[in-house]
């Protein structure tokens, strides 16, 4: 049975727990700085609160990191060297040099490094994915992605606001939607990009794909509390896929009931499972039975590449070169 243990105890991490509960695995430890958030996490899920990642590692075989962006590097480099596999939300890191190191460190132990962009494990998303495949839409010409949400305020200390450790909106959230554009179109050429605002940030980029293809995307931390907004195009030239949020609410339950709750954060589905758990069901077979994996690690890296580019285009007013 694998042993797994979640690093941080917060939102991801009990979005993470609960799909690890669908799964054989069990979820044998959990470690954070924030003891409270361990023990009400631990309390749910029957798994043993520990006090230092040392502790954890000794006790699993798979280490599930959804701490804030900043300090994936080095637990990921700590779970490499102590021979563990590991699961990382998105994105992978701050830097490509930093992903660079972690995806090298875990070649070198021979451990698996399975990168959380959950999108891919949307229904909708992944439907889309699978007509593109098949040719029925022919060769793809443009893509378009949206995702604009509320200011996120839920993080522990505010961290998203914080840029040297979150990367702002056109990392932390915009990098779903250039993972996505790339698993669809294909490898990117150039970025370019303009953005707005500075906390309730609005951005826009175009993706030039290697195969000619182009992807407009746009973001934004920029709505009214409790919105969450996507949106998704693909035109070929045989045909178009459309499938925006506000016309049938793939990822939000707008109910009278004052006790459907608000926005946590993460976008939903009202489909039976939630994409989260797919995609922990997923990484247990990648892990388990040594399914090909869905995201890789590279599939990491370069998403966090297009976002730096992005984010580099903002700042100078000039397309930037991949």
């Amino acid at each position: 049975m694998l042993r797994v243990g979640l690093v941080g105890a917060g939102l991801m991490g009990r979005v993470h727990a609960v799909g690890w509960a669908q799964t054989p695995a069990c979820l044998a430890a959990i470690y954070s700085k924030y003891p409270d958030e361990v023990r009400e996490l631990a309390s749910t899920c029957d798994a043993e609160g520990v006090d230092s990642l040392d502790a954890l590692l000794d006790r699993v075989d798979v280490v599930d990191i959804g701490t804030p962006t900043h300090r994936h590097h080095e637990i990921v480099l700590r779970a490499a060297a102590a021979g563990k596999h590991i699961v990382c939300e998105k994105p992978l890191a701050r830097t490509v040099e930093q992903a660079d190191e972690m995806i090298a460190a875990c070649e070198r132990a021979g451990v698996k490094l399975l990168v959380a962009h959950v999108v891919r494990f949307f229904p909708e998303y992944a439907r889309a994915k699978a007509i593109v495949d098949r040719g029925d839409i022919g060769r793809v010409g443009v893509v378009r992605l949206r995702r604009v949400s509320a200011l996120p305020t839920w993080a522990v200390d505010n961290w998203l606001m914080d840029l040297d450790k979150s990367g702002g909106m056109m990392l932390d959230l915009m990098v779903h939607d250039y993972d996505y554009a790339r698993w669809v179109a294909g490898d990117v050429e150039t970025v370019f990009a303009r953005r707005a605002g500075v906390e309730r940030d609005y951005a826009q980029a175009i993706l030039r794909h290697k195969n000619g293809a182009l992807s407009h995307i746009e973001g934004g931390w920029a709505y009214p509390p409790g919105m969450f907004r996507t949106a998704l195009e693909i035109a070929g030239d045989g045909g178009l896929i459309e499938h925006p949020s506000g016309s049938s609410t793939p990822l939000e339950i707008h109910l009278m009931n004052a006790d459907a709750g608000s926005y946590t954060g993460v976008p939903r589905s009202p489909l039976r499972e939630s994409p989260y758990t797919t995609e922990i069901k997923h990484f247990y077979d990648v892990l388990a039975n040594d399914a090909a994996p869905r995201v890789t690690a590279s599939d990491g890296r370069e998403a966090l590449r297009i976002a730096l580019a992005a984010i580099e285009s903002a700042r100078t007013g000039q397309r930037v070169t991949l």
